[in-house]
């Protein structure tokens, strides 16, 4: 028995905490080396690819596939050579000592691991404006390069004053006929070449001033307005458009780890140069947790692969 009283922890070598593409690419080498891997699933098991419709840009799937499919897929191939998942919520991680011991659902079960691989991801922030949530996926999108390609000859909407929205807004005129920027305020938080580069594209237009007050369309039609209200004025009204991708950034999820693992100041995990180890031996970092640049599903499985080889190779030393 454990000291709460409960039955004996589960034990693994390999413990991987997030099942999205990173973790599960980690569980699928790790399960290979014959090491036994425990995958936790988070509160969204598969991550993002889970909300996504059609998937086309990961190697192998030349008709493309759905979200779920892919996420599905890549589960039952871990799960194969012996990957075990377990559901829950991981509420507290213990990292000062090995075995590394993280408590599910407020300690109603125990799991312990000579080995951490941390694959939480990271979350789109959104708005919580009505037909936000309801419509992502089928004309909401908070990925450009994910789902751009999608929206070929459509008039489109960025959300967002800074970098990502500037970046976002500029691919997406390689697909799009019109891509207007909607901002709350008159001035932007990009920077400057980024404001210069989006302002010279003529296909960029403006919508500064304005703040997104609710999506409007249905799944089986996809996305016919943004109403957005004219915050000089107050006015409300519908802003016709066929897909607005949400650009205000992403959280990582890391907050469990505060104050133990060493964060950049967004909050992302800092990991070693070309490699996925954290500041914690035994402890490490893959997928869109520790990357704010790339966040696609095919960088985080080839980090996964890293962590997976990383943490075999600390175990046998």
């Amino acid at each position: 028995m454990s000291d709460d009283g409960n039955t004996e922890p589960l034990h693994t070598a390999v413990l991987i905490l997030g099942s999205g593409p990173a973790g599960c690419t980690a569980a699928l080498y790790a399960a290979r080396a014959d090491l036994g891997p425990i995958v936790v699933h988070g509160v969204q098991p598969g991550g993002q690819l889970t909300i996504t419709t059609d998937v086309e840009n990961y190697p192998g799937f030349p008709e493309g596939i759905m979200g779920p499919e892919l996420m599905e897929r890549f589960e039952q191939q871990a799960a194969r050579f012996g990957t075990k998942f377990v559901q829950g919520h991981v509420t507290k991680a213990d990292l000062s000592q090995r075995p590394f011991r993280l408590e599910i659902d407020e300690g109603e079960s125990v799991i312990t691991g000579d080995a951490l691989i941390i694959s939480t991801g990271a979350t789109a922030k959104l708005l919580g404006i009505p037909g936000e949530g309801e419509l992502m996926g089928f004309g909401v999108s908070a990925c450009a390069t994910c789902d751009g390609f999608f929206f070929r000859d459509k008039e489109l909407v960025v959300v967002g004053g800074g970098d990502s929205a500037m970046e976002e807004a500029t691919f997406l005129t390689k697909f799009a006929t019109k891509v207007t920027i909607v901002h709350r305020r008159e001035g932007l938080r990009a920077s400057k070449i980024m404001q210069e580069r989006a302002r010279a594209n003529p296909k960029i237009k403006w919508l500064l001033s304005h703040t997104p007050e609710a999506v409007i369309g249905t799944k089986e039609g996809g996305v016919t307005a943004l109403t957005v209200r004219n915050v000089k004025t107050d006015k409300v009204y519908d802003f016709a458009t066929q897909g607005v991708f949400m650009a205000i950034g992403h959280k990582p999820n890391t907050s469990l780890f505060e104050g133990t693992l060493t964060m950049d100041e967004t909050g992302y995990l800092v990991t070693e140069a070309d490699s996925t180890r954290t500041n914690i031996p035994g402890v490490f970092a893959c997928g869109d947790v520790q990357d704010s640049v790339y966040r696609q599903a095919v960088t985080a499985a080839g980090t996964g692969c890293m962590a997976a080889l990383e943490a075999e190779s600390f175990l046998q030393h």
